[in-house]
């Protein structure tokens, strides 16, 4: 999670000088170290994209290359950040291969600055996720489960999807999912990811150590974010989400990938300086004037 390093304000500067002049007793110190404490709460404060705007355009995006068999369909933008040759990416109109039958309704970005911008991005959003903590351990293969918004960490197996996987919203708007993978993300034939009683705001993201493989005709759900490489094999739908590989390669054969209307942006928060803790500073401030001046005028 992005973390801003609070400055001591103002006010809990000054009360620090007053206290060392004033050689306060033991109450006051207490008091005193109370405030400064509550005024470095962390609160909700602003929010800030876990994707930056660059990356967020894209529904899929490889380093090495982007390869496509059948007539895929990509809905959003398509790119490749470190080939900008003609084999960059292959199997899509509008490439510089222009070899089809895929095609994309987004803008295509074959090693320029935009899709450079972007794998930056991906790499700064695995870190982000990375420290929201590994959450709740689950086992291998999440079929069968139901699972309310969360961080959740997967084991390694053959398949971590041989079923369903029910994601349970509650209704709740900006409702976060996200599951760590420490090495891998595989699923099975027909296995499917399924969304309920979401909200708007939500979003799900699975940050993958190494490479994601969803095999045939699976329904899959959310951002994949892969260290490595992303294969998926025929018939493969990946809704509300993105195929995103920072080092290696996307593959696709006859695949549907959709990053639009799911979810508006998700965000994760920042700190900011609790209202209560500088209303008790500014208070205990006040109350040292008011001493001050009893003092100077007896």
């Amino acid at each position: 999670m992005q973390n801003r390093t609070h400055q001591a304000s103002p006010a809990v500067a000054q009360l620090k000088s007053w206290v060392k002049m004033r050689r306060p007793t033991n109450k006051q110190k207490i008091a005193a170290a109370l405030f400064i404490a509550l005024a470095c709460v962390p609160s909700v404060g602003s929010a800030t994209p876990i994707l930056g705007s660059e990356l967020a355009s894209f529904a899929v995006l490889g380093a090495a290359a982007v390869t496509n068999t059948g007539p895929t369909v990509v809905t959003g933008n398509l790119g490749v950040s470190n080939n900008s040759s003609a084999t960059g990416i292959t199997g899509f109109f509008g490439t510089l291969a222009n070899d089809g039958p895929g095609t994309t309704t987004g803008s295509v970005h074959q090693g320029d600055a935009f899709v450079t911008t972007a794998d930056i991005q991906l790499s700064a959003a695995m870190t982000t996720l990375g420290l929201l903590g590994p959450g709740t351990l689950l086992g291998a293969d999440l079929s069968g489960l139901s699972l309310a918004p969360g961080v959740y960490s997967v084991l390694a197996g053959v398949s971590n999807l041989t079923g369903t996987l029910t994601l349970d919203g509650g209704g709740l708007a900006n409702a976060l999912w996200v599951f760590q993978m420490a090495s891998t993300l595989i699923t099975s034939p027909g296995s499917l990811v399924s969304l309920t009683n979401i909200g708007l705001g939500s979003d799900v993201f699975w940050n993958v150590g190494s490479s994601a493989t969803l095999d045939t005709t699976t329904t899959f759900v959310g951002n994949i974010l892969a260290v490595a490489s992303i294969s998926m094999n025929n018939g493969v739908t990946l809704n509300c989400g993105r195929a995103l590989a920072h080092t290696g390669a996307v593959t696709m054969i006859n695949d549907t990938v959709n990053s639009n209307g799911c979810f508006d942006a998700p965000v994760v928060t920042v700190d900011e300086p609790a209202t209560l803790g500088l209303l008790g500073v500014a208070l205990l401030g006040l109350g040292a004037l008011r001493r001050r001046q009893r003092d100077q005028n007896a």
